[in-house]
């Protein structure tokens, strides 16, 4: 499974712009977004599909999907949820 490219990032791009906006977040390269100094989100593509890996436990990657509007929106809230989580702490 390859990094997602910039045809990839492109179909991601309301996504895109709405992780932007997120206090916590810096987008390093396009499509690549860290808390603090550490790897926090990026993408892959594979036989036209689309995924997140994201830290939401602060440690290890998980893989989501996010090809469709509504993956992409529950990764959106998931994002949000692990961000004002680890606010609070």
């Amino acid at each position: 499974m390859k990094h997602a490219g910039t045809e990839a990032l492109e179909r991601l791009s309301p996504l895109l712009v709405r992780l932007r906006e997120l206090p916590g977040l810096s987008e390093r390269k396009p499509g690549i977004f860290y808390q603090g100094s550490r790897a926090f989100l990026h993408f892959h593509e594979h036989d036209g599909a689309l995924f997140a890996d994201v830290r939401l436990d602060g440690v290890e990657f998980t893989r989501l999907p996010c090809s469709r509007r509504s993956e992409q929106n529950l990764l959106l809230r998931r994002v949000r949820d692990c961000l004002e989580t680890r606010s609070r702490d």
